[in-house]
C-alpha cells in the first residue's frame, strides 16, 4: 500500500474512533471484536495463522514447514508461497462472508512469519522459524511478509505479523514466567534485525509481543521496545498485539502487576493495541479506576480500525473480494507444495547410493515411525491436506508395479517398553527385523513429529513442554538403527524433526541422509521425488547440526557465546549452509573490487558441469580482520540461489550491503570497527568442515573499507 492511501485509511478510522464512547473504543482492542453495528462496523475475530499454509481452518494447502521453507534460501519462492497463502485466506474469507460466518481463524490477520532466532535446536518451536542467522531471517521474512500482504497500491491481500518480539526462543516450560536476560550487543545483533528488516522493508502490518519478559519488562507492556524502538525509531506504524494470554501473565506469573485491570492499563499505555486473551474486557474498568487515560485507548481504536479499513474491511471496491472459493488447495497450489518439498529437503549424507536406481531392487522396506505419520508431514501451526501422501505411499507410487514396497513400524516414537505394551512393541521391532532381512533396500524414516516437539501444549512429550533435553532420537528409534545396521543392507534414512539431530552414528553407518524436516502435506511425493531422481536436492542447511547438546552453553543461556555458526568454537556435524546435490557446479570466476565505500558488488560467474539441473546457492561470508567486536567465525552478508541447466554457465551480481561492513558494539551501536575484510564466496560455508564434507573450495579476499 502506499503511505498516502494509509494517511487516507486512517483520517476515516480516526472520524469513526471519534463517534464511539469508550465501551464501543475498548471493544475494538479485544481479538474477538463485536464491533460497532450502529457504525456499520462488523464484528471481527483478528485471530488466524499462516506459518506455512492457512493454518487450523479445514482444508487447505500445507506447505512445509517454515524452517525447510527456509532452507530453500530462495526469498522469491518464499514470497510467491506466501502470496499463495494470501489467495487461499482470501478465498476462504470471501465464502465466510457469504455464509456470515465470523470467528477464530476465519480472519484475514495472519499471525505469521515467526521470525525469532533459533538459537538453540532444543527448542521445540525453532521449526516455525528461518533458522539461526539473522541476515537468513531478515531476509526470508521480509520475502513472506510481502508475499502474504500483496501489491495492490490500496489495500493488503492478507495482514502479516512479525512474532514473537522479542528475544523469545524458550524455554517452552516457563515461558510466561521466564525473563530473558540479553545484553545490547547481542540484542541489536542477533534478536532485532529481523524485526527491524519487517518493519522497515516488508512495512509488516503487525507485530506479535512475546510472552517472556526482556531484562525484567514484560515484553507486551515494553514501553520503550514497543513506543521508542519499534514505533519511534523504526517508524512502525501498524498494529501491536499481545501473544494469547500474555497479558494474563502480568499478574498471574510475572508478578509486575496486582490485577487484571492493572494488567490491562499497563499494555494498553505500553502501545499493545490488540488482546489475544481475555483481559481487555478491563480496559473500560481500568479507565475508570484512573489507571489508564481514554487518550490511549482512542489511539490503539484508531490503530486497530485503520488496520481492518486497510484490508478492504469496509470497503466495495476491494480487488481480492473477487477471489474464489476454488482457490483452495487448489492443483497450482498443490504443485507448489510438492516444489517446495524437493527444494526444502536437504541431503546431508551421499555415498552414492541416490538417486535410487530402480534396476537394482526387487523391493524396498520402508521402515520406522514417521513411515506412515501424517503427523511429521504437517508441522505444527497447520492446516488439513485434502490428500496426504506418507513417505511410504510416495515410495510405492514411485515404484509401481515394479518393485515391491514393504512397511514396518517398527517402534513407538519415543514410548518405552514397559508391560503389555513391551509385548506389541517387540513385535513391532520383530517384524522391521523380518521386513527388512526380506529386502534389498531399507529407506528408514525416523525423526520427530509436532507431538513429540513444538509449543507448549500442542506437543506432548514426558519432558519439556515441546522442548527436547537432548539432541539425541529418542532411544527406541535408537534401537531400532542399531537393529537395522546389523542386517548389513544398504540403508536410506529419511529423516523428519524442527532442526538439528545427533546423528553421528547414522553418518558413520549409513548409506545416505536426507532431511526432510516437515516436508508438507504431499511431502511424500516430493520426498519419493528425490529419492529416486525425478527432482534434484539442492537445500542447505538453515542451521548448525552440532554433534552433541553438550557442546551448547545451557539453553536458558540467551547470551550468544558458543551459539550458532557465527560463535561456536567446535567443530559441528554438518554446518550452517552445508547440503549435497547430485549435480556438480563450480564458481569459475569472482570479480570484486579491492575497495568499498558503501556496498559492495560481487560478479559471480557460475558453471554447471554435472548432468543435472538445480540452482546452485551461491554463499557470501563476511569477517573483519582485526575487530574484537565481530563474531567470532565469517557471517554470512550474502547468496543467491541460481537456476541452472546442465553444461549452463551464469554470471550473476551479488551485493553485500554497506551494514556487513560494521559491527555492534557493547552499547548496541553499530560502527564501522575495522578498515580491511575477508570477504568469502563459495557454494558453502568458509569453515574446514564445510570444504572437507563438499569438496568444493572457497575464495577468499580482502577488501578495504574507504
Amino acid at each position: 500500500m502506499n503511505q498516502q492511501r494509509i494517511n487516507e485509511l486512517r483520517q476515516k478510522a480516526e472520524s469513526l474512533v471519534a463517534q464511539m464512547d469508550l465501551v464501543e473504543k475498548a471493544s475494538l482492542l479485544r481479538y474477538n471484536s463485536p464491533g460497532v453495528p450502529r457504525l456499520g462496523i462488523p464484528a471481527y475475530n483478528w485471530w488466524n495463522e499462516g506459518l506455512h499454509g492457512l493454518a487450523r481452518t479445514g482444508t487447505a494447502t500445507v506447505f512445509p514447514q517454515a524452517i525447510g521453507l527456509a532452507a530453500m534460501f530462495d526469498p522469491e519462492f518464499l514470497q510467491e508461497i506466501g502470496d499463495a497463502v494470501a489467495t487461499e485466506t482470501r478465498a476462504k474469507f470471501n465464502e465466510n462472508q457469504k455464509q456470515g460466518v465470523v470467528g477464530r481463524y476465519k480472519g484475514l490477520t495472519l499471525w505469521s512469519p515467526n521470525i525469532n532466532i533459533f538459537r538453540d535446536p532444543r527448542w521445540g518451536r525453532g521449526q516455525e522459524t528461518y533458522g539461526e542467522d539473522p541476515y537468513l531471517t531478515s531476509r526470508l521474512g521480509v520475502a513472506y511478509i510481502k508475499g502474504l500482504q500483496g501489491n495492490d497500491e490500496n489495500y493488503l491481500k492478507t495482514a502479516a505479523c512479525a512474532k514473537h518480539y522479542a528475544v523469545h526462543s524458550g524455554p517452552e516450560q516457563g515461558r510466561h514466567e521466564f525473563d530473558s536476560v540479553v545484553n545490547n550487543k547481542d540484542l541489536y545483533e542477533t534478536y532485532l534485525p529481523a524485526f527491524e528488516a519487517a518493519v522497515k522493508e516488508g512495512k509488516v502490518a503487525s507485530v506479535m509481543g512475546a510472552y517472556n519478559r526482556l531484562n525484567g519488562e514484560v515484553c507486551c507492556g515494553h514501553e520503550w521496545m514497543i513506543q521508542e524502538l519499534l514505533r519511534g525509531q523504526w517508524g512502525f506504524d501498524g498494529y501491536f498485539v499481545s501473544d494469547c494470554g500474555a497479558i494474563h501473565d502480568f499478574h498471574v506469573n510475572h508478578k509486575v502487576t496486582k490485577s487484571p485491570q492493572e494488567s490491562a492499563a499497563k499494555a494498553v499505555h505500553a502501545g499493545c493495541d490488540i488482546n489475544c486473551g481475555d483481559i481487555y474486557v478491563h480496559v473500560v474498568q481500568a479507565v475508570e479506576e484512573g489507571l489508564l487515560s481514554e487518550e490511549d485507548v482512542t489511539r490503539s481504536a484508531v490503530q486497530a480500525l485503520t488496520t481492518r479499513l486497510q484490508m478492504g474491511l469496509m470497503s466495495e471496491d476491494c480487488p481480492y473480494d473477487a477471489i474464489p472459493f476454488d482457490k483452495v488447495d487448489c492443483k497450482e497450489y498443490q504443485e507448489l507444495a510438492i516444489k517446495a518439498t524437493e527444494q526444502s529437503c536437504v541431503l546431508l549424507k551421499n555415498n552414492g547410493i541416490l538417486p535410487l536406481d530402480k534396476s537394482k531392487y526387487k523391493s524396498i522396506a520402508v521402515i520406522g515411525p514417521n513411515a506412515a505419520n501424517v503427523n511429521c508431514l504437517n508441522g505444527n501451526y497447520n492446516g488439513t491436506s485434502a490428500e496426504y501422501i506418507n513417505f511410504v505411499d510416495g515410495i510405492r507410487n514411485a515404484c509401481g508395479d515394479d518393485i515391491t514396497v514393504r512397511y514396518a513400524r517398527g517402534c513407538h516414537h519415543y514410548m518405552e517398553k514397559d508391560g503389555d505394551w513391551f509385548e506389541s512393541e517387540l513385535q513391532s521391532l520383530t517384524e522391521a527385523i523380518m521386513t527388512a532381512k526380506n529386502s534389498d533396500l531399507v529407506v528408514l524414516c525416523v525423526g520427530l513429529d509436532p507431538t513429540f516437539e513444538g509449543e507448549e501444549g500442542d506437543a506432548n512429550n514426558p519432558f519439556g513442554a515441546g522442548d527436547r533435553n537432548t539432541l539425541k532420537l529418542p532411544h527406541p528409534q535408537v534401537e531400532l538403527i542399531e537393529e537395522m545396521v546389523k542386517l548389513n543392507k544398504p540403508i536410506v534414512v529419511v529423516l523428519c524433526a524442527g532442526g538439528a539431530i545427533d546423528l553421528s552414528f547414522e553418518d558413520a553407518n549409513c548409506d545416505a541422509i536426507l532431511h526432510t524436516f516437515y516436508p508438507g502435506g504431499r511431502g511424500g511425493k516430493g520426498v519419493a521425488n528425490l529419492l529416486f531422481g525425478k527432482a534434484c536436492p539442492q537445500a542447505n542447511l538453515p542451521v548448525t547440526f552440532y554433534k552433541s547438546a553438550e557442546d551448547l552453553p545451557h539453553y536458558h543461556d540467551y547470551n550468544m557465546k558458543g551459539r550458532t555458526y557465527r560463535y561456536f568454537e567446535g567443530e559441528p556435524l554438518y554446518p550452517f549452509g552445508y547440503g549435497l546435490t547430485y549435480g556438480k557446479a563450480e564458481i569459475t570466476k569472482v570479480e570484486i573490487a579491492d575497495t568499498v565505500t558503501d556496498t559492495l558488488p560481487i560478479t559471480v560467474t557460475l558453471e554447471n558441469q554435472g548432468e543435472w539441473d538445480y540452482a546452485p546457492l551461491v554463499q557470501v561470508y563476511i569477517k573483519g580482520k582485526t575487530s574484537a567486536l565481530a563474531p567470532l567465525n565469517p557471517a554470512l552478508c550474502a547468496f543467491s540461489r541460481v537456476p541452472t541447466k546442465a553444461g549452463e554457465t551464469k554470471t550473476l551480481t551479488l551485493t553485500v550491503d554497506a551494514a556487513a561492513f560494521t559491527v555492534v558494539n557493547e552499547q548496541g551501536e553499530r560502527v564501522v570497527d575495522d578498515k580491511e575484510f575477508d570477504v568469502y564466496v563459495g557454494l558453502c560455508g568458509p569453515d574446514a568442515r564445510s570444504k572437507q564434507l563438499t569438496g568444493h573450495t572457497v575464495l577468499q579476499t580482502t577488501v578495504t573499507k574507504v
